[in-house]
């Protein structure tokens, strides 16, 4: 177990007249190497749970745990805990700030205290790993585009060899060429490093294609925990929270009303794509016809 929620409580501006519950009795579980997928309206309090999952907030009830040790307890280490749970903001510039790519991916390994050597090997290996070739070694992050800024904020985190590695929105604002480069990287690095992926989105399509898990926050509380594909099963429940399924499920819905007999758990176009033509296949069968 790498993750473990207790009863976690977050309160702004507790005893004033402003009391605000950004957390409310929030509990779960995230086991070494899942890919999770963390979704809710604005407001949801989903940034501000992951910002607990590395100690960058405190809660203020509650107990969080990681590998079986409360970070909240006298003389916690969270220095070590912010090594092994790697947070990459939505906005890369919050944490680019090194006068070139190679110097500010280096940063982080550096503050590590690991020796000169292994810092700059670090630093070469995690800008490999998302894509970034030597030519950019020397290039300020702030000169380039939206997509290869957050490859260096990855890069940066990624140095520092997690075990968690916790993504808000990286690809917000990415064309589609962009996004589906930046999730493929994320998905080899949880299935060849076997690394733990909490990826906040509001992109159902990229949540069902990727994640094997879906927790669903609102108003401070956890509303779902399950897999993509039974928590997409209940999209009325989901509108009603300012939230839906992705595209392809409402088609599925669609055509089940319409009485073709569709799987109601298909939740990507390959899965429906593939549904479609198993079906259409046994209706060709079935008139001893053959398909090409």
């Amino acid at each position: 177990m790498s993750i473990k929620a207790v009863n976690l409580t977050h309160v702004y501006g507790e005893g004033t007249a402003f009391e605000q519950y950004a957390l409310k009795d929030v509990n779960f579980e995230i086991e070494d190497g899942q890919f999770i997928g963390l979704i809710g309206h604005t407001g949801s309090g989903k940034s501000t749970l992951i910002q607990h999952l590395n100690g960058l907030l405190k809660a203020t009830r509650g107990e969080l745990y990681y590998n079986g040790e409360n970070i909240y307890a006298p003389g916690y280490d969270l220095k070590a805990l912010r090594s092994k749970v790697g947070l990459v903001f939505q906005y890369p510039e919050h944490q680019l700030f090194e006068v070139d790519v190679f110097s500010d991916v280096c940063f982080g390994p550096k503050n590590q205290g690991l020796p000169k050597e292994e810092v700059e090997e670090r630093a070469k290996e995690a800008l490999s790993l998302v894509g970034l070739d030597e030519s950019f070694y020397r290039q300020s992050p702030f000169e380039l585009s939206g997509g290869q800024k957050r490859r260096v904020a990855i890069a940066g985190v990624l140095a520092m060899h997690p075990e968690v590695l916790i993504l808000d929105e990286p690809t917000a604002g990415l064309d589609p060429k962009g996004r589906d480069e930046i999730l493929g990287e994320i998905e080899t690095l949880h299935r060849e490093k076997g690394m733990t992926i909490v990826l906040v989105s509001h992109s159902m399509e990229d949540i069902a294609r990727y994640a094997d898990r879906l927790i669903v926050m609102n108003h401070g509380e956890k509303v779902f925990d399950d897999t993509p594909r039974n928590v997409f099963r209940h999209y009325k429940e989901l509108e009603a929270i300012g939230l839906a399924a992705p595209q392809v499920t409402y088609v599925v819905q669609a055509l089940r009303k319409e009485g073709i007999p569709i799987d109601d758990g298909l939740i990507t176009v390959e899965e429906a794509r593939d549904a479609i033509l198993r079906m259409v296949g046994m209706e060709n069968g079935k008139d001893g016809k053959t398909g090409c």
